[in-house]
């Protein structure tokens, strides 16, 4: 059994189980989830085919499917496939995580590239590589455990009785600035060869990227995913504010904790596949929400937009500029920053800043 109820917003499906079990479904933030889905699936096979020798995406899909000739079933599968599955994990992470970090800060700023995380996970890698001349598999390590002691300081340092959103946005950024000068101090001491390692991956590519890659992240995704998806509820409820959460039986600060040590594994893992891509966590979350036209955090259509935006900035990359010639985090920081200014100006004529 269903109702259907309209509202200014949309229309939303309650369908109703046996016991009294009810579920509410949102139709038009349901339809954005499919169609941007569909993008991502359609933008990564046509990534596929792209390339010095190209592939008919009826080909891609040809050859996915196991019926390809030998040499597409090698260009397809094991040069291109986990390239454009990192692309899809990396920016299904980031654009949840930063679904996250904004739903928690209560802030359309609140996002890991404002707040350090991507500069301390930066800070990691290049402590691997300028000062142990490490391997690519220690240098995605010290990138991860860069992001995750990034995030348990300025979740401590933001702590006061709680944590809250200008607070945790202020901290992030003070954060952000100490890592940036602990970046240029460590490039300073870098030898020229460890300089241009370092130089190279700070500017955030998929260009390599393998199943080594694929495999840590899938699995991140698979355990973090349905974690996230579980505190949702909670994490919606949140938005009315503490006393009125904690009287309606949510362990606020608990949820808080979980959601933003979720978004911070997200964030770190994704930026140890493929090193600091700018601005996908900060633009995702805010164009699903204009897509979706629907209150609360649309953590899945966030997680779905950053999935389609990294693979067709990709895409768009190669296509403009001959394979590998443009990494992908160029494009998506030119890209993000324009949208960060653009959210700039709106928030101060709205009097938010």
């Amino acid at each position: 059994m269903s109702t259907t109820v309209k509202n200014p917003r949309g229309t939303t499906r309650a369908l109703r189980g046996p016991g009294g079990l009810s579920v509410r479904l949102d139709l038009r933030a349901f339809a954005v989830v499919l169609a941007l889905l569909t993008a991502a699936l359609t933008a990564g096979v046509l990534l596929i085919g792209t390339g010095d020798f190209p592939v008919s995406a009826g080909d891609v899909l040809k050859t996915l499917a196991g019926n390809g000739d030998a040499g597409q079933e090698f260009i397809v599968n094991e040069l291109r496939l986990p390239r454009v599955l990192v692309g899809l994990l990396v920016g299904a992470a980031l654009g949840l995580g930063g679904a996250l970090f904004q739903a928690v800060s209560r802030n359309p700023l609140g996002s890991p590239d404002v707040l350090g995380l991507g500069q301390g996970a930066t800070a990691g890698a290049l402590v691997v590589i300028v000062l142990m001349s490490g391997s690519a598999e220690q240098v995605a390590g010290g990138a991860l455990v860069g992001g995750l002691v990034t995030g348990t300081a300025i979740y401590l340092l933001a702590w006061k009785r709680g944590v809250h959103g200008y607070r945790l946005v202020l901290v992030g950024i003070g954060v952000s600035a100490i890592a940036t000068a602990v970046n240029g101090y460590l490039l300073t001491k870098a030898d020229l060869v460890d300089a241009s390692r370092a130089v190279v991956w700070m500017t955030g590519s998929l260009s390599g990227r393998g199943w080594e890659q694929v495999w840590p992240l899938l699995w991140l995704c698979v355990v973090l995913v349905p974690l996230v998806l579980a505190n949702a509820r909670g994490l919606r409820m949140t938005e009315m504010g503490d006393d009125v959460s904690n009287a309606l039986g949510v362990r606020v600060e608990r949820v808080r904790l979980v959601l933003m040590v979720a978004a911070v594994l997200l964030t770190s893992a994704a930026t140890a596949a493929a090193g600091p891509i700018g601005f996908v966590a900060l633009t995702a979350p805010q164009l699903a929400r204009r897509l979706t036209r629907s209150p609360g955090p649309n953590l899945l259509a966030s997680l779905c937009m950053g999935a389609a935006l990294l693979v067709t900035a990709d895409w768009a990359s190669q296509r403009l500029f001959g394979a590998d010639q443009l990494p992908v985090g160029v494009v998506t920081g030119v890209v993000g920053g324009v949208y960060l200014l653009w959210l700039l100006v709106t928030e101060r004529r709205a009097g938010r800043i």
